[in-house]
């Protein structure tokens, strides 16, 4: 399994830089959301010198800790690598939906917008929040040591805040409408 051992640690360690800073960036946007809505450029500077940077790093620093020397057996090769497909196609929806400045935040910072309700929002409340998820235990999957799986919990919970954060916001700024769509749409397993 040494063949797959450099193809899986650095499809894990893209996969780490672009999903383990995402709960960290909300959280500098999200609580100070009043703060940054007449501050939007800071506010992205600061969100990802807060976040991407120490993730970069913490991977870094700790890459012996959190990937591993031997490859993955084939089908936990396969499986992560199905599973990180699947969020990059997520995440495809999700920005056709949206389209890039929502992703980033810009809806939120100016306090205006819309539920969205249609495409893969019509299914499921956090498709991005899903897709990360997915990737991440995907990547665990490639270059799983103790060390990651514990991050990757850890990522889990702070991610869990974050969305409970969100969902304040927006019940907040849309009031019943968001109580009717959170009512009608699941928030991360479509109903079939």
């Amino acid at each position: 399994m040494i063949l797959l051992a450099r193809p899986a640690g650095w499809i894990a360690a893209i996969v780490y830089f672009l999903q383990l800073p995402i709960p960290l960036y909300w959280s500098v946007l999200h609580p100070a959301r009043d703060f940054w809505s007449t501050r939007r450029n800071k506010a992205y500077v600061v969100g990802l010198l807060c976040s991407w940077l120490p993730v970069t790093i913490a991977l870094v620093l700790f890459r012996h800790a959190l990937f591993r020397a031997d490859g993955p057996p084939a089908w936990e090769f396969a499986l992560g690598l199905a599973l990180i497909v699947l969020e990059v196609w997520i995440f495809w929806r999700v920005k056709r939906d949206l389209g890039g400045a929502r992703l980033v935040g810009a809806t939120e910072l100016s306090g205006g917008g819309e539920i969205a309700e249609t495409g893969i929002y019509a299914c499921i409340r956090h498709p991005r929040y899903a897709g990360s998820f997915l990737a991440l235990l995907g990547a665990c999957l490639l270059a799983a040591t103790r060390t990651m799986w514990i991050v990757f919990a850890v990522w889990t919970l702070l991610t869990r805040a974050e969305i409970a954060m969100e969902e304040r916001e927006l019940r907040a700024r849309f009031g019943a409408l968001y109580e009717d769509y959170c009512q009608r749409v699941p928030g991360f397993l479509p109903r079939w």
